[in-house]
């Protein structure tokens, strides 16, 4: 290294110094300024910075829909004869909803049937004649046809006096009954809904970046406004291939625990999911940020001084900070704010750095990770 280049180093370091020499030199003096002065002393709310766990959830509001659910319409028309169901009730698979007049159909099909019992002695018949070269083969092949046609026709037939008799798909919570004793229904008349509850889904969306923090079988929670309080546990079993081109979200489908089935279909409901491992981040409540288009500040309150009192006078500093997730009240602070340091959370609009304060937290803004609404 060369003589000059020492002196030039030497230069930089002194101009440098000069620089962050005058900038905490016109601090002091603007606070010497603002004493000289009396600038008044502001009153405001402060709260010691503290770390706490803070576990990352991604949360989105998703749709309920049954694990199973149907309208229950018959796929023949007829008028209802019978009806073996009420409204609200709980019923196994299989179980008969609905008898719409079956008379004619099965007529027709003992008609059938005793038409396909003689075809049947007919052929047996035939085939022991064959044996003895009584009949040829040709009269066997037409037995054999008449008889194969005769219990088609009583399959189709036996088919369409099903179809009269209305059963239940699965086993779940019936609706509203929605037809009447005697009333004609035409093919696909919704007779009444059908809605297995427990498991029940819920369908959200989140934003394509969030598509790596979610997994098939991670765990979620659901909340409803219907049960304010209350969460329900399941886990996520399906994530849809596909991104929306539109909205650049994903669909995601969890399966729910409705035990009780208090979650309904079509209910909407907020899903929250625990991303990560927690950790400990230092916390403030979000009164306590100044949210700017050049950056978030806060104001920290320090000891400068003693004052007439004799206890130490207090001021205010602005300092800027960098925030992340939110939860409730709370907000993450990254940097430049310690655990302990004491930040103003109410009164900042009253401030700027070097003004006194005193602090009075008979008022305190609210700081809850999980805030809940109250009636008062």
């Amino acid at each position: 290294m060369t003589k000059r280049m020492v002196i030039m180093l030497i230069l930089v370091g002194l101009l440098l110094g000069g620089i962050f020499g005058f900038q905490a030199f016109k601090a002091h003096m603007m606070q010497k300024f603002m004493a000289a002065q009396g600038a008044p002393v502001q009153t405001v709310s402060a709260v010691k910075a503290s770390e706490e766990t803070w576990q990352t959830q991604l949360e989105a509001v998703g749709s309920l829909r049954a694990f199973r659910g149907a309208d229950i319409a018959p796929e023949v028309s007829g008028i209802v004869s019978r009806i073996h169901f009420k409204s609200g009730q709980e019923v196994d698979a299989g179980a008969l909803l609905v008898e719409l007049n079956a008379d004619a159909d099965i007529a027709k099909l003992q008609s059938l049937q005793a038409l396909a019992e003689l075809a049947k002695q007919t052929y047996a018949r035939d085939q022991q004649q064959f044996k003895d070269r009584a009949v040829s083969q040709a009269t066997l092949d037409s037995d054999t046809a008449k008889l194969k046609n005769a219990d088609a026709q009583v399959a189709e037939q036996q088919a369409l006096v099903d179809k009269k008799f209305i059963r239940a798909p699965f086993a779940g919570r019936l609706g509203i009954r929605a037809v009447d004793l005697g009333q004609y229904l035409n093919a696909g008349t919704q007779i009444v809904t059908l809605q297995a509850l427990d498991p029940i889904y819920v369908d959200f969306y989140l934003p394509q970046k969030s598509v790596r923090q979610v997994a098939i079988g991670q765990k979620v929670s659901v909340n409803a406004d219907a049960f304010p309080g209350q969460a329900f546990d399941g886990e996520i079993t399906a994530i849809n291939p596909k991104v929306d081109v539109n909205t650049r979200n994903v669909q995601i489908r969890a399966k729910i625990h409705n035990p009780k089935s208090l979650l309904l279909p079509g209910m909407f409901a907020t899903t929250e999911i625990k991303s990560g491992k927690a950790q400990r981040y230092v916390t403030l409540p979000q009164t306590a940020i100044t949210f700017n288009p050049y950056g978030s500040t806060v104001f920290l309150v320090e000891a400068h001084g003693t004052g007439p009192d004799g206890k130490p006078a207090l001021v205010a500093q602005e300092k800027f900070v960098t925030t992340g997730e939110t939860r409730g009240d709370q907000v993450m602070i990254l940097d430049d704010v310690k655990a302990g340091d004491m930040v103003v959370t109410s009164g900042q609009i009253k401030l700027r750095s070097g003004t006194p304060v005193i602090v009075n937290n008979t008022i305190e803004p609210a700081n809850e990770a999980a805030p809940q609404v109250k009636d008062e």
